[in-house]
């Protein structure tokens, strides 16, 4: 047998390299198959379309998305071509000659990676045959109705019908690796091994399908892993032939993966597999050139929103908005799993402290989480109509008074201020007045809902009392629908909404990743997120004191909930005390750890993972070296050397600082200095060499 070819890795600018001559790019051909390449369904969407820049940067030509094919998504996001690999193409023209559409392009993102579509209405007639097929090699049996299950049939055969074509035109090489992600791209993955393929296969998990059900249940999930009676949880919520298909993935595959820590303590108990690598997400990070350039988009975007806040509490606009805060919660409704049912308790929690307090602090929070609606609600139009009459108003007055103040300075006088406005002009701002007067509650939600009393969110509002109330001083608005630039209401998208906000709050109890929070960091926004959340795991591990570089994680794995809505608020309640100055600070320390959750640091763990199955696929051929799995522990991002060393995180008592604590912080704090100190220490882990061991971290250390 000959020697095995070892497989490490060297980085040259943040770039993978091959380190073995022998062993170049073109020898290899990778194939990433998801039911979500082209298809945005879900948070797996991001992880492919971000990661697909590094990827292709990576492996060039020989790197080819594989997903299904649907018209309204390829004729927007697709450019049609040949493919550039003949054995791809005559694979291709194979399965086109026996019926099947298969349509190859490039995906119009960052990397321009090439997609190979499979059209599953075309294919649909065979259903039956291979329903039949993966029964006797399986004994997993689809039921008719499914049809997300029937789909997955179709896509997988397809897969594993163009795998063993291609892989029939090879002796020796190229040799071939297959990606799969989730459970609907995972039968190619089962009927692949089944057919013995010449494939380097690994399978990712980014969220086990029974763990997500039942945390929607509202059962007490992580203190009972290991208690579950599997087979009858799946049975029970009617998805257990979804259920085998996933688990059957999970052990055929070579590799095993999935996106956090904590899902892989999950995966262990719900799939009865560890995972053998733990590839975090990423993103596509690009830096400003000009340093503060993010906050100055802060300050624009915030501006934005106080402008809705005008019109949405017009009459009732009692309170200074330069000392408003805003925070949010986005996603999915999911009330329990997303936290909200949390958030909300800690915000009543946090109305008591503030008004006991007497604070001047404002704060308003949005929920941006989209429900069944029939549309906007009138009072909320009438919001945004009102202050745009005032606004109006505002402008004409003040045009006809600066022509008379300019005709009067024109003439070497001091205008008469008595005069300079007419009883006309009086009239015109005594009735902009008297149309702000009020005679309801500003609305808690900018939609009418379909279910109104139904509706978890508003069902706990109700039960709280926050209402919009004068005496409140937290704020609720549900906004039911994704944002949009072009909404008559909030005209801003996503991103820039974030942008404007200070807090972003996800205390998820079931979140196996968790890009909300992540898009906030690389925006240099804080956020709340939970040591239940992937994201919330990685930056505890990574970042030694989170909260100073404004990652707050709850603590919802070894508290009772009750103590954990208490850390929430005073999380919240120690926001709300900071001063200007020390929130800017803390966004730029956020904004700097950026760089931790970057793509080109990140994608070493899919490097991992891929030079993994080769070596398990292929033992003659390649071989891992004892140094290359990848270590996250032994690396802590040191806590800021402007925040006091002890206590960690301390929280005022009263919402007032002292001067003398104002003056002692902008001793120590030095951006510069801190700065130069964070990118140092950026880079030496994320060299992909041998990284320095660190002490076991047990269950429970990093508690907040």
């Amino acid at each position: 047998m000959p020697l095995a070819r070892s497989l490490s890795m060297t980085s040259l600018n943040g770039l993978p390299q091959w380190e073995d001559e022998d062993l170049p790019v073109e020898d290899l051909l990778l194939f990433e198959v998801s039911w979500e390449v082209t298809n945005k369904v879900g948070g797996i969407y991001t992880v492919i379309q971000t990661k697909a820049k590094i990827t292709a940067d990576e492996w060039g030509e020989n790197y080819f998305l594989v997903g299904p094919y649907f018209e309204h998504n390829v004729k927007t996001q697709v450019e049609a071509c040949e493919p550039p690999n003949p054995a791809v193409k005559k694979a291709m023209d194979t399965m086109k000659s026996q019926g099947c559409q298969v349509f190859f392009g490039r995906w119009l993102i960052e990397g321009s990676p090439y997609v190979l579509l499979f059209d599953i209405g075309s294919a649909a007639w065979n259903l039956d045959r291979w329903k039949g097929e993966f029964w006797d090699v399986s004994n997993i049996g689809i039921p008719f109705h499914d049809r997300e299950a029937n789909d997955a049939v179709i896509f997988g055969s397809l897969t594993a019908w163009f795998l063993k074509e291609l892989s029939s035109q090879f002796d020796d090489k190229p040799n071939i690796i297959a990606h799969f992600h989730e459970w609907q791209a995972g039968v190619g993955l089962i009927l692949s091994r089944s057919q013995k393929l010449p494939v380097a296969t690994i399978f990712t998990t980014h969220a086990t399908l029974l763990g997500r059900y039942l945390c929607a249940a509202s059962i007490d999930f992580y203190n009972n892993l290991d208690q579950f009676d599997i087979d009858k949880e799946a049975g029970e919520r009617q998805i257990y032939h979804r259920y085998c298909m996933e688990r059957a993935s999970v052990h055929c595959a070579h590799v095993f993966t999935t996106v956090s820590q904590i899902t892989a303590i999950e995966a262990e108990h719900m799939l009865k597999r560890n995972p053998d690598v733990v590839t975090p997400n990423g993103l596509n990070i690009k830096k400003f050139s000009a340093m503060h350039e993010f906050q100055n988009l802060h300050s624009m975007y915030k501006a934005r929103i106080q402008e809705f806040i005008r019109g949405h509490f017009y009459g009732h606009l009692d309170f200074s908005l330069e000392k408003t805060l805003f925070f949010f919660i986005a996603g999915r409704y999911e009330f329990s799993n997303k936290g909200a049912d949390m958030f909300l308790e800690a915000l009543s929690r946090l109305n008591f402290l503030l008004r006991v307090h007497k604070t001047d602090v404002t704060v308003v929070v949005f929920f941006i989480m989209p429900a069944k609606t029939n549309n906007f609600n009138v009072e909320t139009l009438k919001g945004q109509a009102v202050r745009k009459q005032l606004w109006d108003t505002a402008q004409s007055v003040k045009e006809k008074f600066g022509k008379k103040l300019y005709n009067a300075l024109l003439k070497g006088e001091i205008p008469d201020l008595n005069k300079i406005l007419d009883r006309d002009d009086i009239t015109i701002m005594k009735r902009a007045i008297f149309s702000t007067q009020r005679h309801c509650l500003p609305p808690v939600t900018t939609h009418n809902m379909i279910d109104d009393s139904n509706d978890p969110i508003l069902n706990t509002i109700r039960r709280i009392g926050l209402f919009n109330n004068r005496t409140d001083r937290v704020k609720v608005i549900l906004h039911p629908e994704f944002l949009s630039s072009t909404s008559p209401l909030l005209p801003l998208d996503y991103e820039e909404f974030v942008r404007g906000c200070h807090l972003g709050v996800f205390p998820s109890y079931y979140e196996p990743w968790g890009y909300t929070p992540a898009e906030c960091t690389v925006m240099g926004i804080p956020s709340v997120t939970t040591n239940l959340s992937g994201f919330g795991c990685f930056m505890q591990e990574h970042v030694a004191d989170p909260a100073a570089y404004g990652i707050y994680i709850v603590d919802r794995r070894f508290r009772s909930p009750d103590e954990s809505c208490n850390q929430l608020t005073q999380f919240l309640y120690g926001f709300c005390q900071q001063s200007r100055r020390q929130r800017i600070i803390q966004r730029n320390r956020t904004e700097r750890l950026s760089d931790l959750l970057d793509w080109r640091y990140l994608g070493r763990y899919y490097m991992h993972a891929r030079h993994l199955a080769l070596s398990r696929t292929f033992p003659d051929k390649f071989g891992m070296e004892p140094s290359a799995p990848p270590k996250t522990e032994g690396f802590r991002y040191p806590r800021p050397s402007s925040v006091p060393p002890s206590p960690s995180v301390s929280q005022h008592s009263s919402p007032h600082h002292s001067e003398g604590e104002d003056e002692d912080e902008d001793e120590r704090y030095d951006e510069d200095e801190e700065a130069e100190r964070d990118r140092q220490n950026i880079k030496s882990p994320f060299s992909l060499g041998v990284l320095p061991q660190g002490k076991k971290k047990q269950h429970g250390e990093y508690r907040n």
